[in-house]
């Protein structure tokens, strides 16, 4: 299967009420399960030829760029480390080139596209945004890149080249040497990237690759979602509800976004977890109340316990919502008068499981779309409630915002009032064993690749 993309955009084609990417994707999971479950010797076969890959017997692991590709939609098979021919590098959609590489063999720092840097990375994080990648349900990778792809938005490493025509601005003034993490917009997977270097800042002294790769885009995230609360930047006129519930408190975002309250000043933050095993976590992150699904009695609800915590009649000033039809019509009815409902993810619309996934699951999924909670615009203006929602994937042209936020973030880490999140460290090779960690829905805090290099 090859639909890399040449145009930012695609077509409006339907089938049963669901994008053709969606349906595509289904069938494609659906396929690699059939294989794996009863013809596994046949698995090879649904690893499609990506042409960049350097097959020979004398690649050079030192000299030669490595990275994970996925060849097409589908399960664990997918995630193959491959070698680039030699000059190849992985880059973000936002460069020109066909994503997800560039050939940079005959380039000398003089024809490196403006103000960008080469980074040999030594860690990069895994997000749940990368299994839906990966599965071929992601928006922003199907509209923009396409197969094959090499995902990952969270890279830390050191500069190796620097285009020449760089900007001597504080923000991209960078130097062979210098220790950098940033995101990327797809290409994370690898030892090496082309990046712009408005995406990148300095590690703050005292901080590790794998932790400064576990930063940008839960931070980034975190941060953002509070601007859309109406919490940051910190408001002139301060309102006298500043409560928030958080979803998935012990996560890589919840854990951002907890810590982010705390320092704008809202209060009370009630955080919600899904096992008894994330609640301490929680709770030494800053979370005034931690919700234990797990825990609560046969018969006793969510949203009972999240009144309870609030204290009042009032309802929830903002809720945090990446949880998608399991918590979003919930989360809308726990808002007060002009609260506000941020969502920017649906994990419970999509397949869990830590193996590969059977095909119930991915009819249970198309079940869960359409039984999504629809929002009356009539009612939103009678209940002064808002519903906000975003991807950053889709942020390539915020420039002077994703600064401004990265700035922000940097001055908390630097003053030590922002704690990095917990990681679980994995070596590259373990690609597979993570994502299946991660789609368990097991993992606490974030999980972080670190490459050879940095053994």
């Amino acid at each position: 299967m090859s639909s890399r993309k040449t145009e930012k955009g695609k077509d409006s084609f339907r089938l049963f009420g669901q994008d053709i990417d969606v349906i595509i994707a289904v069938f494609a999971n659906i396929l690699s399960w059939l294989v794996a479950t009863f013809a596994p010797s046949y698995v090879p076969y649904l690893l499609p030829n990506i042409p960049e890959e350097d097959k020979s017997e004398t690649v050079s692991r030192n000299d030669q760029t490595q990275c994970i590709a996925i060849g097409r939609p589908g399960g664990i098979e997918q995630l193959r480390i491959i070698s680039l021919k030699s000059g190849f590098v992985t880059c973000g959609y936002n460069l020109g080139y066909p994503s997800p590489f560039a050939d940079l063999s005959d380039k000398t720092d003089d024809d490196l596209p403006p103000n960008t840097v080469v980074v040999r990375i030594h860690a990069f994080s895994v997000n749940y945004a990368d299994c839906c990648i990966r599965w071929g349900l992601y928006e922003s990778a199907n509209k923009f890149v396409g197969w094959p792809i090499v995902p990952g938005f969270d890279i830390a490493g050191v500069v190796e080249r620097v285009s020449s025509s760089s900007s001597s601005s504080s923000d991209d003034n960078f130097r062979v040497g210098d220790r950098v993490y940033g995101a990327t917009f797809f290409g994370a997977y690898s030892t090496r990237c082309l990046v712009p270097s408005r995406q990148l800042r300095k590690i703050p002294n005292g901080i590790s690759f794998s932790d400064a790769a576990s930063l940008p885009a839960v931070s980034l995230t975190s941060l953002y979602s509070l601007y859309l609360a109406g919490r940051f930047p910190q408001q002139v006129c301060v309102p006298k509800n500043r409560s928030i519930l958080i979803h998935s408190a012990a996560g890589g975002v919840g854990s951002m976004l907890v810590q982010m309250s705390k320092l704008l000043g809202l209060s009370p933050v009630v955080g919600v977890v899904g096992r008894t095993a994330k609640v301490e976590h929680a709770e030494s992150l800053g979370c005034d109340t931690v919700i234990d699904k797990s825990s609560l009695k046969k018969g006793q609800d969510l949203w009972i316990a999240a009144k309870d915590a609030l204290g009042t009649e009032e309802g929830y000033a903002a809720v945090a919502d990446a949880n998608g039809v399991s918590t979003l019509q919930g989360s809308f009815d726990a808002l007060s008068p002009t609260g506000r409902l941020v969502v920017f993810g649906f994990h419970s619309n999509l397949p869990m499981g830590q193996d590969m996934l059977h095909p119930m699951e991915w009819l249970k999924m198309i079940f869960k779309m359409s039984k999504m909670p629809k929002f009356d615009p009539m009612d939103l203006v009678v209940s002064n409630k808002s519903i906000l929602g975003f991807n950053l994937s889709f942020f390539v042209n915020e420039i002077e915002m994703l600064s401004q936020m990265y700035d922000q973030i940097g001055r908390w880490i630097t003053e030590g009032k922002l704690e990095v999140p917990r990681v679980t460290e994995m070596s590259m090779e373990e690609i597979g064993a993570a994502h299946q960690l991660l789609q368990s829905g097991k993992s606490v805090g974030k999980i972080v690749m670190v490459t050879k290099q940095d053994k």
